[in-house]
């Protein structure tokens, strides 16, 4: 479906048509965008009714996105700079003496030096992204194999990249995408994501349906969304 960028008054949002949805569901973005999925055959008018009907709601969570963002960390390619992994900082090691581009070992990142020589932090941040991907496919599909029973759906596949500013969503035929960046949250956080997105399989929205759940899995998930929330922003290279 084609994405549009619409205002109302001081509002701007990206309006995203949906064959899957019922409800219009407003979202505001890891990147502080506003975005609407909206149900096939709603007028923009309509939309605009329902996001002028949810302004304070979308007011207070960008208020609330400024600030978490204000302290956003910045990491730099230095020896002892710390990056996270499951949840846990290890200092990074700028090796000279590795035959592999990014290994955690003893404690450490070690990345060659070579990396950065060559591509810089570009090349270095893609080292990491390709590790973490790499570390996630195994683990993921280990999460998604164990709480699919419970949730009850089937899973056709899942694959780990960068999908922008989403933590994870649901591509076709149940088929299941997660951002590599949530290698870097907790273990319990990451189920969370997992079970959200497994959720998604059954309500593509989040209704109080949809909520209902995500808490017959894990009842105390208003505390990890809250975590996801709150920290989200340092998890990056």
């Amino acid at each position: 479906m084609t994405c549009t960028t619409r205002c109302i008054r001081d509002i701007e949002y990206q309006l995203l048509p949906s064959r899957s949805r019922r409800t219009t569901d407003i979202v505001i973005e890891r990147d502080g965008v506003v975005t609407v999925r909206s149900p096939i055959g709603s007028t923009p008018e309509q939309v605009d009714a329902v996001v002028e009907s949810k302004r304070l709601w979308i007011y207070r969570n960008l208020a609330e996105w400024k600030a978490l963002n204000a302290s956003a960390v910045v990491r730099e390619w230095v020896n002892g700079e710390t990056f996270l992994y499951l949840g846990r900082a290890y200092r990074l090691t700028v090796a000279t003496d590795q035959d592999c581009t990014l290994q955690l070992k003893e404690g450490r990142f070690r990345l060659d030096s070579k990396v950065l020589e060559k591509g810089g932090t570009a090349a270095a941040k893609r080292a990491f992204a390709d590790y973490l991907a790499s570390k996630g496919r195994e683990r993921l599909g280990d999460r998604i194999q164990h709480f699919s029973p419970k949730v009850g759906v089937q899973v056709a596949g899942h694959t780990i990249k960068d999908i922008g500013y989403r933590w994870a969503s649901c591509g076709k035929r149940n088929h299941l995408n997660f951002h590599w960046k949530c290698m870097m949250a907790p273990l319990k956080i990451i189920d969370y994501i997992v079970v959200h997105e497994l959720c998604h399989l059954h309500y593509r929205d989040h209704s109080d349906a949809f909520w209902n759940e995500v808490d017959k899995v894990i009842p105390d998930y208003h505390e990890r969304k809250a975590w996801l929330r709150k920290h989200g922003a340092s998890l990056t290279v």
